[in-house]
């Protein structure tokens, strides 16, 4: 960032915000909520019981067959201080926050992401009303950081999705799921790339990631992982 840049938009801890060059405060640090183990190995979503193999979620699909990502990792559960600096990110314009969660990522999960050998990093997109609306796509920020600080290509335009007949927010569970039955779909009807890594900024119930690398797998690709922000707890 230029010296006109950093006059506009100081470096912020984008947790809460405040004046700060070295990322996140100390302050905040100490309220974060790491997604740790014990943890879905579907999803990574943080369980309560350590004896269990999958969150409810993901052991409904596996044992449906209809599991599509292969595997997926989150930084923090969504609570927070993490949820805010999430929403500020995603409907407030902090599109400078995404610099911080590539930065983390690439700390928290270089080892895993050159394990998974992706060939490229496609963000999870919005419909084109929607992005119009908010002028930005932050799955797409934040993809294209994390795609410059690890040198892994980003196809931002192989993805495209359809307006969902209703907002998420508003379904239950299974209702989610239905909501976003084809509406994604692909640029190429043929995708020459066998190991994809989605970006998005929350995992919830995960039929997003799930409807995403649906047809990411019809047209092609062997392998679907994921990383997002923020993720929910199993309960």
């Amino acid at each position: 960032m230029n010296i006109i840049g950093k006059l506009l938009y100081p470096d912020v801890c984008p947790f809460c915000g405040k004046a700060y060059t070295k990322g996140i405060c100390e302050d905040c640090k100490k309220n974060l909520f790491w997604a740790r183990e014990p943890a879905c190995k579907k999803c990574g979503k943080p369980l309560r019981d350590e004896r269990v193999e999958f969150c409810k979620d993901c052991k409904e699909r596996v044992e449906t067959g209809m599991c599509y990502y292969d595997r997926g990792r989150s930084l923090w559960v969504h609570r927070p201080p993490v949820s805010g600096s999430v929403y500020q990110f995603k409907f407030h314009n902090r599109r400078v926050y995404a610099r911080y969660y590539a930065e983390v990522m690439k700390e928290q999960f270089d080892r895993l992401i050159r394990k998974w050998n992706v060939q490229a990093i496609v963000p999870v997109p919005m419909d084109h009303k929607k992005r119009r609306r908010r002028g930005y796509n932050q799955a797409e920020v934040l993809a294209r950081e994390l795609g410059r600080i690890t040198g892994i290509p980003v196809e931002r335009k192989l993805l495209h999705k359809r307006k969902s007949r209703a907002a998420q927010k508003t379904l239950d569970r299974r209702g989610r799921a239905h909501n976003l039955e084809g509406s994604f779909w692909v640029e190429r009807q043929t995708i020459a790339l066998e190991r994809i890594l989605l970006i998005d900024d929350i995992y919830t119930t995960g039929n997003t990631v799930n409807e995403a690398a649906k047809i990411l797998k019809k047209s092609g690709v062997r392998q679907v992982f994921f990383l997002t922000i923020s993720i929910g707890q199993d309960i």
